[in-house]
């Protein structure tokens, strides 16, 4: 699909009415729908829940997909707060990407409209949810793991020197740099404003003032979250989808897809992988304040911790078996050439694997705390509706993400990381 089409203005909002002669003007999407045999049986639905865009489902008897349609401006706080219409291009661009490097678990891009700002792809149907959801629910993925190592290999490999030449890396890193808004709404949200005074943090107050003060107050802290940063500004090393928390996943008992990309560019591939981890850590704290007297949640912790571990477990040797099978091709970083018996590359290896890892967790730590703290928090704890209940749930979540944040560096395995969570349940 080409995606280079020029911005010709003409932009505006749509909704369920215009959208329908939107649709009829594209042939290729009204003929996916069964065209005017079938538009008695047209059904829209304006579905966006989350904070930038409006997205719609859109069904008929023969066929169905989601319309997404960028705004120029933050949805949930309104036109006070501007953002790029082009974010839907980097959306479109990521979705074919990884689309082509991992089909199972990337959407179909149908159509894309640069100059509306729109992306029509699969509708992913039920009994698919939003992974976030399945998670407080209590729901069990047993292809979880399994699926999101996968994902992450893929993209993530294959997007990086490690499989390209610097030619192309670097063609394709310019590429992406045109989405830089979108990374410093990151920048701010991520790594400035839960560090600082800002009128757009907020947290379960009273109960969190002292550790929302502290979060401020904490030197160290500081000094490790401006390294993170620095790594997140300045290293193209893949293509990631920069927004890889647990609501950006949809699920069922055998699927698993990957959805919104919109924030992706060429960064450090610890930040991926440390928001999905990190995610899933905020959904382990947040469980005991979905537990009841009969069912304490408990098995669903062990679960959780499990996933984790698979996840990251999964994703080393499918990463590192990539880069064995092609030691030999186009990519710069590690040239055959000087890499040339098992020996010294395997030190290469262990020595890349342990530093991703280690970053996996910094960035997983911050992505913690901001949902905490910050501007954006997560279902997990917002749906708990006894305050100071939710309060204990989200303290023991950002002391753990403040330890793993500092201490990172005293971490070899994922294994370590689980027997940390669960020392937090001892006291």
């Amino acid at each position: 699909m080409d995606l280079g089409g020029a911005d010709n203005g003409g932009f505006h909002p749509l909704n369920d009415k215009s959208l329908v002669d939107y649709i009829k003007s594209v042939p290729a999407l009204f003929s996916r729908l069964g065209g005017e045999e079938d538009l008695d049986s047209l059904s829209i639905k304006e579905v966006g829940d989350g904070n930038l865009n409006f997205v719609y489902i859109v069904t008929s008897r023969s066929g169905s997909f989601v319309i997404k349609q960028a705004l120029p401006y933050v949805r949930c706080v309104g036109d006070s707060w501007p953002m790029t219409r082009e974010r839907a291009y980097f959306e479109a661009l990521t979705l074919t990407q990884h689309g082509s490097l991992c089909p199972n678990h990337v959407p179909q891009v149908y159509h894309f409209d640069r100059s509306m700002s729109l992306i029509a792809m699969r509708y992913l149907e039920p009994p698919h949810i939003i992974l976030r959801k399945g998670l407080i629910n209590g729901v069990k993925y047993p292809l979880l793991a399994q699926h999101m190592s996968d994902y992450l290999a893929n993209t993530l490999f294959c997007t990086s020197l490690l499989y390209r030449s610097t030619t192309d890396h670097k063609k394709a890193v310019a590429e992406f740099c045109g989405n830089v808004e979108l990374c410093r709404l990151t920048e701010q949200v991520v790594f400035s404003d839960p560090y600082r005074v800002s009128e757009i943090n907020h947290w379960t107050s009273p109960f969190l003032d002292k550790d929302a003060e502290l979060v401020r107050n904490d030197d160290a802290l500081k000094v490790e979250i401006a390294e993170l940063k620095s790594m997140f500004c300045e290293r193209a090393q893949a293509l990631i989808h920069g927004d890889l928390h647990t609501g950006s996943i949809m699920v069922t008992e055998d699927s698993t897809q990957v959805i919104d990309p919109e924030f992706g560019f060429y960064g450090p591939m610890g930040f991926d992988l440390g928001a999905f981890l990190g995610n899933l850590i905020l959904s382990f704290f947040s469980q005991d304040g979905h537990s009841t007297q009969s069912n304490d949640r408990k098995e669903y912790k062990e679960w959780i911790l499990k996933t984790i571990e698979g996840s990251w477990g999964g994703f080393e040797k499918k990463f590192l078996a990539l880069w064995d099978e092609n030691k030999e091709g186009n990519g710069e970083a590690y040239l055959s050439s000087v890499y040339n018996n098992s020996q010294v590359l395997q030190l290469a290896q262990k020595k890349y694997m342990k530093s991703l890892f280690r970053d996996s967790l910094g960035f997983g730590a911050a992505k913690m705390i901001r949902r905490i703290v910050g501007i954006a928090h997560v279902e997990d704890f917002e749906s708990i509706e006894d305050e100071s209940r939710r309060a204990t749930c989200e303290r023991n979540a950002l002391n753990f993400a403040k330890l793993l944040l500092k201490e990172r560096r005293q971490f070899d395995t994922i294994g370590q990381v689980i027997s940390a969570i669960q020392d937090t349940q001892k006291s």
